[in-house]
């Protein structure tokens, strides 16, 4: 049996108490957390194991991203709000990707999340098998979720069928890290039978849901014009709530019944900053969950909506909103974002037993941040002017991160990325996007002018 101590200058476990530990260790066998405490005493009662001094750092549990996409996109889909934005860039990408390009998204959109300390991925995208390959490969804990479409309007998707295959041959198969959910672009692009089925097939798979809901204004008018009702109260009416885990993106534009029909439910929410503010779709009332006992964790959403997938950058953005759209320089204070982005979001996933803090008896998910930056400096760990997690919110950036580790592997040493070439990904991707974007554009032209398929069913 092989242990390892991880020796660091602050730890921050993110237990139940945001327990900080100085001069601190971390005992990790196999994929396990086996022992944390104080680097003189772990020292002293395990004496062969080996030991790997993180100098000039601070060790916490790794990010869990609850809402991405894979993609290729990043950068050339501005200036638009959300559905304007989806007709006009987005679902013409849908209609003409390939395989062996949504494969190399994951693989570019995966390693980005490893280097900036993203332990656990929520990924919705296209031809998922490629992407299950790259994150058993890669080593990141993924949930993958496929971008499932079922409606004559909209058949340029993923469908039920694929969503199940992936199930069957993904879902905690190859490796336990990685989970399959089904997943559903909005309930826009369903008709109510395949509705049904994905409510059967959670059931039947015991997997969770996850799909995009209340995102903008048009959003909530569109499903009250088409349902007569919300659109928490239609998925509850659609038992989509009801699934053994349900994951909600965004829900910017809830009312309270809302609030309280997914805290009745269990239901997670992943909010999402960066692209909301980007997309102009609003400020997600965060404040109000918690309180219900809802669990919210965050996510950055796309390479193409965000542009990056640094979640320290999600966390500031995350305190920045909150203060500004309720006008309170207090709202949402630090130790509550750092927990979103950590064992809140896990909780949201229903992993909370398993990842999310350092803890004995679980999964060995942490990441090493180099404290001996400017920008970090200075550190103060304990007592009245304590700072340690206002610079995690506000200072730390994805680029700090020194180690990122999953399952007791270590993934991302002194900033290097171990599991993949890096710099041939880079440039498939730069190869690969000139032929997406011309396939892309010849088949805008083909359709003429465009139409808004939202509007038309």
């Amino acid at each position: 049996m092989t242990s390892t101590l991880y020796l660091a200058d602050t730890i921050a476990t993110m237990n139940a108490h945001n327990e900080v530990l100085t001069a601190g260790a971390v005992l990790v066998t196999n994929k396990s957390i086996a022992a944390i405490g104080s680097a003189v005493s772990l020292k002293s009662q395990y004496p062969s194991a080996t030991v790997v001094n993180l100098e000039n750092s601070l060790l916490m549990p790794g990010l869990v991203n609850t809402h991405c996409h894979s993609g290729l996109l990043r950068g050339t889909a501005e200036g638009l709000p959300v559905w304007a934005w989806l007709q006009q860039y987005i679902d013409p990408m849908h209609r003409v990707i390939h395989a062996d390009e949504a494969a190399l998204a994951s693989r570019l959109c995966y390693a980005e999340a490893l280097l900036s300390g993203t332990t656990t991925i929520v990924d919705m995208w296209r031809h998922m098998r490629g992407s299950a390959e790259a994150a058993l490969h890669q080593g990141i804990r993924a949930v993958l979720v496929p971008y499932v479409a079922e409606h004559p309007d909209h058949d340029y998707f993923e469908t039920l069928d694929a969503n199940e295959q992936l199930i069957k041959d993904w879902h905690q198969h190859q490796s336990d890290r990685i989970s399959v959910w089904v997943g559903l672009e909005h309930m826009f692009y369903a008709v109510p039978a395949a509705m049904q089925r994905i409510s059967a097939l959670c059931q039947n798979y015991q997997v969770g849901f996850h799909t995009h809901s209340n995102e903008s204004r048009f959003d909530v008018d569109k499903t009250i014009e088409r349902y007569g009702a919300r659109p928490v109260q239609v998925l509850e009416q659609l038992g989509l709530l009801a699934a053994p885990r349900t994951l909600l993106a965004h829900c910017v534009w809830l009312d309270d019944a809302e609030i309280q029909l997914l805290a009745d439910h269990g239901v997670g929410v992943a909010h999402n900053p960066v692209s909301n503010m980007k997309l102009a779709s609003g400020a997600a009332p965060i404040g109000a969950m918690p309180a219900k006992g809802i669990a919210v964790g965050l996510g950055t959403h796309g390479e193409k909506e965000n542009n990056n997938l640094d979640m320290f950058e999600e966390l500031k953005t995350a305190s920045l909103l909150a203060k500004h759209s309720n006008a309170d320089a207090a709202a949402l204070d630090a130790w509550s974002i750092c927990r979103m982005a950590t064992i809140d979001g896990a909780r949201a996933l229903g992993m909370q037993e398993t990842i999310g803090s350092l803890e004995v008896g679980k999964r060995a998910d942490m990441i090493a941040l180099n404290t001996h930056t400017p920008r970090m400096t200075p550190l103060i760990t304990s007592g009245q002017y304590m700072n340690l997690q206002h610079n995690l919110v506000h200072a730390a950036q994805g680029g700090d991160v020194a180690m990122t580790m999953v399952d007791g592997r270590v993934l991302v040493r002194h900033g290097e990325l171990l599991c993949d070439d890096l710099s041939e990904t880079i440039r498939a991707a730069n190869r690969a996007i000139g032929p997406l974007l011309a396939r892309r554009d010849a088949w805008i032209a083909s359709a003429g002018t465009a139409v808004n398929e939202l509007e038309k069913s």
